[in-house]
This record gives structure tokens, sequence and C-alpha cells, in this order.
């Protein structure tokens, strides 16, 4: 069981309220879990697209452009973050750059930039989350519809 902690609208922990993964219908009034997203750029400029596993309920088979996922209770936004990344990707970083926050659903969504010079042939995919990856330029990201790429809100910090 998938436990994480709450926030209000106004992205304050609420103490003494933890949420259950997949438990949506009993959340709080005014409560929201954190999800993480990172927007992945090498240093040569390109960024990293993640497919989605076939198995995932949601969006198979479509790429995304960003490593990420809930925070767990006791994770901060950044703490969540770094620890997807290394998950879903095998990148080990040791600082993101903040690039946005909203509300969405039940969820706060908190976006970050990883700048890495790893070697783009060590991603590692992560059993059942991902099965495959590619880099990909600016513009070749920016011309994908909604319909092959999941995550495009993140369109609008790619340069």
């Amino acid at each position: 069981m998938e436990l994480w902690d709450a926030y209000n609208s106004d992205y304050e922990k609420l103490d003494g309220v933890t949420l259950i993964r997949d438990d949506e219908a009993n959340f709080p009034e005014g409560a929201y879990h954190l999800v993480c997203e990172i927007l992945v750029r090498h240093v040569d400029g390109t960024y990293l697209l993640m497919k989605r596993d076939p198995t995932k309920p949601l969006y198979p088979n479509m790429w995304e452009a960003t490593a990420g996922g809930s925070a767990l209770k006791g994770e901060t936004d950044i703490k969540g973050a770094l620890r997807e990344l290394r998950e879903e990707t095998g990148i080990v970083a040791d600082k993101l750059e903040f690039l946005s926050k909203d509300l969405g659903g039940h969820c706060w969504h908190v976006r970050f930039l990883c700048i890495t010079d790893c070697d783009k042939n060590s991603i590692k995919l992560q059993e059942g989350e991902t099965c495959d990856f590619k880099w990909v330029t600016a513009e070749e990201v920016l011309s994908m519809s909604e319909t092959e790429l999941v995550g495009w809100q993140m369109k609008k910090h790619i340069k």
C-alpha cells in the first residue's frame, strides 16, 4: 500500500492526514497528493522521452516527456522527484531546477528540469513503468501531438 501526504489548495501540508494510492474517492474534501514530474535535457540540448509500458492502465505505449510519479509520505517535492528520476531512468542527479506547479484533479503537479551529461545509452527502464526511451530535439518533441505524447504540459518548458 502506497501512502501519500495530503496538501491543501495553497500547497500546505495537512497535518495528520494520510492519503492512500488508488483511493481518491475517499480523499477528504480539499486534499491533494503531490505528483513530481521531471523534464530531462542533456547538455547537448536533446530531451529524453520515455515510452510507457504496454501494461500501464493509462496511456499505454505512449511517449512522455517526463519521468515522475507521486511523492511518498514524508518526501518533499524535490526528494520525490529525485527518487522518481533515479527509479525511472537510472539518472542520479544532485539538483533540479523548479519549473512550475499547478493543481489538476486530486493532485498538485510540481515540475522540474534535470540537466544532465549522463551517457545517453545508460538510461535504465523500470519494469512495469517504461519499455523504451529516445533522445529527441526540441523541434521533434514540440511537433508531437497529444495522441503521441503524454505530459504535453511540459512543452511550454522546452526550448
